[in-house]
Formats: C-alpha cells, structure tokens, sequence
C-alpha cells in the first residue's frame, strides 16, 4: 500500500522516528541502523516502508535503505519471526552483514539480537539461505558467494572450523577460507585465514 514516504523528519527515538509528508506525521518503527543513517530532526528524508497489519493494531515500518526493507520482508516470512524481533535483527546486524551470517550459517551472530534464541536463528539460516544472494547488492554480495561456498566435510570447511576454534566468528572466517583456492591444504587455508583476518582487526 505504502512504499515509501518523504517528508521532513520531525522525531527520532531509538525504536521508531515520524517523518511528517502532507501535513501528516507518519510513525515508523525501525532499526537502529536505519536510526544512525536517517538524519537528524528538520531534515528531508526518504524513508522505504512496510505496513504490517494485525487484527488489533496496523504498525508502520520504515528504513533508509531498500536492502533494510528488503532483509525485513524476508525475515518476516521466517515462521515464528514477527516485526519486532525482524527490526532487532537488522538493529544488530547489517543487511550485507546479515546476509553473510546467514550464508555461512552462523546462527550464533543472530542470537546477539535482543530476544532472538538460537533455535529461532537456526530456523533463520536455514529458511534463507538460499534466498539472500537475490537481495545482496554491492561489495557484500561477494562475501556472501564467497560464505556460501564453503561446503561441509570439505578443506574449507575444516579451515573455519578451526578459525572459530581459534576465536574469530564463522561468517568472519567463511568468508575469508569461501574466496581462497580449493586446492588449498587445510593448513594452507588456516595459515593465510589468519593473515587476512589479522588484517581485518
């Protein structure tokens, strides 16, 4: 019904921000990102949004990116995965960054989002995984290529086992041993995993 709204940002608070078009104050719940990006009270902004309608309420949601809004539907259409615990996520985690956890599978990077438990970010990883290279644009959707083709029992795959042994998160790890040669020896990919991760700290 609503794609997005531009008008004048009138509030910002750390959960929702009303932005003000044809002399009405539209109130959008959002994520924290979306939050940092959007600007600051008095400022013409552009906002993407998603109406999500309920027996009892109709809740507005609006983030300054369509890849936010994107990553939103899709963890919305997660089974068990309502609004509110969709806009902790994206509050947690960027879309690129969401989008290569899930490609690797790292569930546990998904479960820092408040009130989101492991179970329900396992069912994320598995419900999506085959969905967020269509939503994935720029630099990141490299990264996820690179997460996704680490397979199991593979040499890559017992590289970043032993890189998150070592400390580093999986979808870190997967995404540096994902772009490095297959032929590579499990020793090989760890060795130069933990020259490209240093570089990253």
């Amino acid at each position: 019904m609503l794609y997005n709204i531009r008008g004048r940002l009138t509030a910002c608070d750390v959960n929702f921000i009303v932005v003000e078009s044809g002399g009405i104050g539209f109130k959008c719940f959002t994520s924290l990102n979306t939050v940092k990006e959007i600007g600051k009270a008095g400022d013409e902004v552009n906002v993407y949004t998603y109406l999500a309608v309920r027996e009892d309420a109709m809740d507005l949601y609006g983030f300054a990116s369509l890849a936010e809004l994107d990553f939103f539907k899709l963890l919305i259409s997660v089974s068990g995965v309502g609004p509110k615990a969709a806009v902790a996520i994206l509050s947690e985690l960027s879309p690129d960054r969401l989008a290569v956890c899930i490609a690797s599978g790292d569930s546990k990077a998904i479960t820092k989002a408040q009130g989101v438990g492991q179970k329900t970010a396992q069912r994320i990883v598995l419900e999506l995984k085959d969905k967020v290279g269509a939503v994935t644009v720029g630099d990141g959707s490299q990264d996820v290529v690179s997460a996704a083709s680490v397979s199991q029992g593979s040499n890559s795959s017992e590289a970043v086992e032993a890189l998150v042994a070592l400390g580093y998160s999986q979808s870190d790890a997967a995404v540096v041993v994902g772009s490095m040669d297959k032929s590579l020896s499990v020793d090989e990919m760890i060795r130069l995993g933990l020259k490209q991760l240093a570089k990253k700290l």
